[in-house]
């Protein structure tokens, strides 16, 4: 259960780091209502998995799924640059938390 939580830890972080994009600096009122309540399950969700999870373990996950999903989701609605070495480097960095899965403790 922990890890499910820190996977939604993970895509709620994407959303709010998509939903800044949104807020136009917070000066619009409903996107930064949405991305501030995406902050806060995010790291509700995160204090969630570490109590069992060890602490690096999930943060680098975390990060990871929030980095990986946001960069996807840059490509996909603002244009970002889909270049070959880029979908490499995303895809270490997804092996990177699978590798962490696996030699986690619990």
């Amino acid at each position: 259960m922990d890890w499910l939580c820190l996977i939604l830890a993970g895509l709620f972080e994407c959303g709010w780091a998509v939903g800044l994009k949104y807020t136009d600096g917070f000066t619009k009122p409903v996107p930064s209502l949405l991305t501030v309540l995406a902050m806060a399950i995010s790291f509700w969700l995160l204090s969630v998995a570490i109590k069992t999870i060890p602490v690096g373990t999930a943060y680098a996950v975390w990060t990871g799924i929030g980095a990986v999903s946001v960069a996807i989701l840059g490509m996909i609605l603002f244009g970002e640059s889909r270049d070959v070495m880029r979908i490499v480097c995303l895809l270490l960095i997804v092996s990177g938390i699978f590798g962490l899965k696996l030699v986690s403790p619990s």
